[in-house]
């Protein structure tokens, strides 16, 4: 197993490179105007880099790996890039996982303190996170939104698309991923859910974030054979409540 991990780890690096940071929607649609308000743009001086979801009002989380791209402010309450409307945020402090070391450990998420809370109103609101840890049921349909390209190559949007996905055995996806650790969501994959463009998106069911979009193989967002990997929040939970209470801080 270890070495089937340490294959996994390599595979994962090697096949994502510097393109790896991100999901583009495949096979989705536009977002409805004043859904999905917890979505937001994780940006640096260059702009749109990844994806993020505002859990308090003063938190959002992204992926960890999406620290590598120097991020600066998020961008809330809007759907579309291009509006001057939005709500940008400057980032006061990254609180990556202390376990993080790359995609592929099961460990790829971060929580980025905003330096002035968000206004919650009819643009902006929060989404709900685990109570506890759970195991999501095979089959389970849950989305996935993001602004990347929507085929294989192609160019960024600005308007907000998602798009239905199912969740997968995680031992089934251990099948197509050998090494693949234990907390991980396995969804979507099939032709259609996230590639390159928003990393750090949520997987959301049932009106819960229950995921962070984290990596997928090559670059080609039309495979019909692996499915998308996303970090498990539910495992993740006592170190995000440390860090949203406030009693100990992790760099």
């Amino acid at each position: 197993m270890h070495r089937l991990y340490k294959f996994l780890l390599c595979h994962v690096l090697t096949c994502l490179g510097k393109k790896a940071r991100g999901s583009e929607i495949i096979h989705g649609e536009k977002a409805k105007e004043n859904s999905l308000l917890y979505m937001a743009s994780v940006q640096n001086n260059n702009g749109h880099v990844c994806g993020g979801f505002l859990i308090t009002e003063d938190f959002v989380v992204t992926a960890a790996h999406c620290d590598r791209l120097e991020l600066t402010s998020i961008v809330l309450g809007t759907h579309n890039l291009r509006r001057a409307d939005h709500e940008r945020r400057d980032i006061k402090q990254r609180y990556k996982h202390p376990a993080f070391v790359n995609e592929g450990n099961g460990n790829d998420i971060m929580l980025l303190k905003l330096a002035r809370k968000a206004q919650l109103n009819n643009r902006v609101q929060t989404i709900q996170l685990p109570k506890s840890e759970m195991d999501i049921k095979e089959n389970v349909t849950c989305h996935v939104a993001g602004w990347g390209a929507t085929r294989t190559s192609g160019g960024t949007v600005d308007e907000l698309r998602e798009v239905d996905v199912s969740i997968i055995n995680l031992q089934v996806c251990k099948e197509k991923w050998p090494g693949l650790p234990a907390n991980v969501i396995c969804a979507g994959g099939t032709n259609k859910g996230f590639c390159q463009g928003d990393s750090g998106g949520p997987l959301v069911c049932n009106d819960m974030a229950v995921g962070v979009v984290s990596f997928n193989r090559n670059f080609d967002c039309d495979y019909p054979d692996v499915p998308n990997v996303y970090v498990d929040i539910s495992k993740h939970l006592p170190w995000i409540n440390t860090i949203l209470k406030g009693t100990k801080h992790y760099e």
